[in-house]
Order: structure tokens, then C-alpha cells, then sequence
């Protein structure tokens, strides 16, 4: 009973760190832009878990192959998604960007089909992906004059994207190999040394005030470092199943605290297209029930990555 209490408490506190990443990048975009936000981001980021992989004495990769393959990791799945979100919240609310986040199963599950890998088609995860989209666009309807569609809004879609292009990438070419704390950081480490190089076009310079200064260091400690320590400890203990759950919980948490705290609105076309889009990605992820004695249910096949 305690053990599934803790795993709550984990679960529930993952969700509000991550899911407060959303509130936390439209208070640092009051004095940096995109570009400064990504790389203090990742260089945060970068050093808790530098220091979180020394305390459990793991090492940074050594071989020239797998920094190279970080290369590509690190723009699909830090650099170029950190900085879509930073020009998407600079219009679009903190709430939405949360819910756009979520869509990143539909983008993998459509890349999947698109290249003929995708072998667990079912009509259920079909319709998912069909409904998905559909409710983005009932979110942003393009339809009226002042509807959210826009360059804010295809950046939010486009971090999406990337994501699901790097968790792909990632699956392949850089499992963790009992390190998964270093080979983090070795990511985000590359992370910043890529963002470092949009410096030149980042724009206006940064404007320094505190709540920049808090919030960007919540975003890279907390929402960034911290995260995948507990998303980590979440997958190894509790296994993929608990920590999808994570995944439905962000954009509710991203919601309620935009509406809190920037009084975001809320209209019920945008709350209806939110739920569309959360029950469309429950439905990407369903899987049918395998019998007991079938090979694939005891060696983990149907597990879906996060």
C-alpha cells in the first residue's frame, strides 16, 4: 500500500514539475527570447545532471560514434523543441503549448505509418490519430479571424514533431546502456553547445528581471533537469505504464496554472478540442490484451516507449 502510495506521490509530483514547464517558459519570455531561454535551459539542465550521474558514479560516453549520435538527439530532442516552445508561447498561451505537447504520440504514430514501421495498426489507434488532429484543429480554429492559428501555433505543433522525431532516432541509436543519467547530460551538454550556435540571430538581447532570472532556473534545474531523474526512477520502478500516465496529466496541470496564474481564458471550444486531443492519444496508445501464455506478454512487447 505505501509502495503505490509513493509511486503516486512521484507520478504527481513528475506531472507538476513538468507540467509547470509550460507557466515557467512564458515568465522567462519576459526578458530573454527563444534562443537565450533554450541555451540557459540546457545549460542548467545539463549541469544537475552532471552532478546527479557523478553522485551515482556514471560516466560521460568516451567514443566519438556516440557523440555524434547525440548531435542529432540533442537539436531533434532539446534544442529545436525547447526554442519552437519559447516562439510559440510568445503568442500562444502557456495552457495550449501544454496540450500541443501531448500530441507527440500522434506525430510518432503517424511517422510510424508514413514509413510502413508501424506494425500495430489497429482501428482503435486509427481513429486516435484521426480524432488527434481534429481536435488541434478545433483548439486553433483556423476557420475564424481570431482563431489561434498561427506561426506561434505551428511552432508549438512543430515541437511536437521534433520530439517524435527524436524519440524515434533516440529508440535506435542511443540506448542508455546502464548510464542514463551521463548520457543525458552528455545530450544536454550538446544541447547547449548547438543553441550556443544560434546566438548570432537570437534577436534582442537579454532583458534581465528577476522573474526571467527565477523562472528560467525553476525551467532548467526543475522542470528540465530534475524531470528526467524522477521520469527515470518512475520508468525503472513502476515501468512504462506509470509513466505514460505522466504524460495525460501535463496538459491539465499546464491548463489549471495558466488559468491561475496569467489568467489565461478558457473557451469551451478550446476545452472540448483539449479533451479530443487527450482521448485521441489514450487511443494511440491502446493495445489489445494478449492471453497469458502468449510469448510477447512476458517479454515486455507490447510495451510502449514514453
Amino acid at each position: 500500500m505505501n509502495g503505490g502510495r509513493g509511486a503516486s506521490a512521484r507520478i504527481v509530483v513528475l506531472a507538476l514539475l513538468w507540467g509547470s514547464g509550460f507557466l515557467w517558459i512564458k515568465l522567462a519570455l519576459t526578458g530573454l527570447s527563444p534562443v537565450h531561454l533554450t541555451l540557459v535551459r540546457c545549460a542548467l539542465g545539463a549541469l544537475t545532471l552532471l552532478v546527479m550521474a557523478f553522485a551515482a558514479r556514471q560516466r560521460l560516453p568516451r567514443d566519438r560514434g556516440t557523440w555524434t549520435r547525440l548531435i542529432v538527439a540533442a537539436f531533434f530532442c532539446n534544442a529545436l523543441p525547447f526554442a519552437l516552445f519559447g516562439i510559440g508561447e510568445r503568442t500562444v498561451d502557456s495552457g495550449i503549448a501544454g496540450v500541443m505537447n501531448a500530441t507527440t504520440p500522434l506525430w510518432s504514430l503517424l511517422i510510424g505509418v508514413a514509413l510502413g514501421t508501424e506494425r500495430r495498426l489497429n482501428p482503435a489507434r486509427l481513429l486516435g490519430l484521426a480524432l488527434g488532429f481534429a481536435g488541434i484543429v478545433v483548439i486553433f480554429a483556423p476557420w475564424q479571424q481570431s482563431g489561434l492559428l498561427s506561426t506561434g501555433a505551428l511552432a508549438l505543433l512543430g515541437a511536437g514533431l521534433s520530439y517524435a522525431i527524436a524519440f524515434a532516432y533516440m529508440a535506435r541509436k542511443l540506448p542508455p546502456d546502464g548510464a542514463p543519467l551521463a548520457l543525458s547530460a552528455a545530450q544536454l551538454m550538446t544541447a547547449t553547445a548547438l543553441t550556443a550556435l544560434a546566438l548570432p540571430v537570437a534577436g534582442t538581447a537579454p532583458h534581465l528581471t528577476l522573474t526571467a532570472v527565477v523562472a528560467v532556473t525553476i525551467l532548467g534545474v526543475f522542470g528540465t533537469g530534475i524531470t528526467f531523474y524522477l521520469n527515470y526512477r518512475i520508468l525503472s520502478d513502476e515501468g512504462p505504464t506509470a509513466a505514460a500516465t505522466v504524460g495525460y496529466l501535463l496538459p491539465v496541470v499546464s491548463v489549471a496554472l495558466g488559468a491561475l496564474f496569467l489568467g489565461e481564458p478558457l473557451s469551451l471550444r478550446v476545452i472540448g478540442g483539449m479533451a479530443v486531443v487527450l482521448v485521441a492519444v489514450g487511443l494511440t496508445r491502446w493495445q489489445p490484451q494478449v492471453p497469458a501464455n502468449c510469448p510477447a506478454s512476458s517479454a515486455g512487447g507490447l510495451a510502449t516507449p514514453k
